[in-house]
């Protein structure tokens, strides 16, 4: 596949990849000046934006590009899901070394139509420069019923602490995907999730549609920061078994509970949920395991059973771009 002459081949490259005007709400998509979008009757937008960059999230020489094109996508929509929305349409801005405006572009924008296919989630426009290292930059906007939002901010003291899927599970794959050589074994789970990473949209409507669960978020950064987060934002602590984790297949026990525990870029939902509402959850939904690990508590702070079984302060040490490294 050549290289692109102008900006204008690049676009057009681009824009053959995707259905034009396709996607619910969305009414006018790639192609103007600008996507004209206009939620159904009595929902509510929701707007997200993240970064993938090279280098500080994929290696151009080892992930394959339809990995990048796919995680890019996926990795922005589960913050919709965290707040039980449904991906509707997506703006792409894209900097690229004249070097993969090739072979490397094919197989990103594979990867990024197979994602907006599966989310059913339609690119609706964005924004092409030239530059030394590959910068993507997603903007996704969702919709939810008006009034079913779940935010950080709802947990209160009592309510019970769920994660869905296996914490750690994704960065244990990021070590395995660092000592693999040649072909990879895309069935080994872990591997999968750190390559092919997938929202949990129908989770999250399910639990916001139903009301069923208090406080929402997702996992990108390690549940040790993002349960932080949602306790500071909800002015609550919260404690944690470590005991009743998930652990990813193939550790043991306390490697697997450090990365449960730390481990990002797992993308799946930590949510509080009142005790009364409790019997009204499954052990799994649609075959993704949900699992209790602790409560919400009165006061502020994250803490952990410790090896002796006395609650200890957990820190918070997951994934900080701007945290200073000792």
């Amino acid at each position: 596949m050549k290289n692109f002459r102008d900006e204008d081949a690049l676009v057009r490259e681009i824009a053959r990849h995707f259905l034009p005007g396709s996607g619910r709400g969305l009414r006018l998509g790639i192609g103007d000046d600008a996507a004209l979008w206009k939620p159904k009757p009595g929902f509510a937008s929701i707007l997200t934006s993240d970064w993938f960059l090279e280098s500080s999230h994929f290696l151009r020489e080892k992930h394959p590009p339809d990995s990048v094109g796919w995680k890019c996508l996926a990795r922005a929509a589960s913050d919709i899901a965290a707040m039980g929305g449904t991906p509707r349409c997506f703006l792409l801005n894209l900097a690229l070394p004249a070097a993969t405006s090739g072979t490397w572009l094919n197989g990103f924008l594979l990867g990024l139509r197979r994602a907006a296919k599966f989310l059913d989630c339609a690119l609706a426009g964005g924004d092409t420069t030239r530059s030394q290292r590959i910068l993507i930059s997603v903007t996704v906007i969702g919709e939810i019923r008006e009034g079913r939002e779940l935010l950080r901010s709802g947990a209160r003291s009592g309510d019970r602490l769920y994660v869905s899927g296996v914490p750690g599970e994704a960065e244990y794959g990021l070590r395995l995907f660092r000592k693999s050589r040649g072909r990879m074994n895309l069935k080994n789970e872990a591997l999968r999730k750190h390559l092919y990473p997938e929202p949990r949209v129908a989770l999250g409507r399910w639990l916001a549609e139903r009301k069923l669960a208090t406080a929402m978020m997702d996992l990108s950064d390690g549940l040790s920061s993002d349960l932080a987060r949602m306790c500071t934002a909800s002015g609550v602590g919260a404690q944690v078994d470590p005991g009743k984790l998930p652990l990813p297949h193939g550790m043991d026990r306390e490697s697997g509970r450090q990365l449960a525990l730390h481990g990002g870029d797992d993308y799946e939902l930590l949510f509080s949920v009142s005790p009364r509402m409790v019997p009204r959850l499954p052990a799994n939904f649609r075959g993704l395991r949900l699992t209790q690990i602790g409560e919400i508590t009165a006061g502020s702070g994250v803490r952990v059973f410790g090896r002796n079984g006395k609650l200890e302060p957990l820190r918070a040490a997951g994934w900080d771009p701007f945290r200073q490294k000792k």
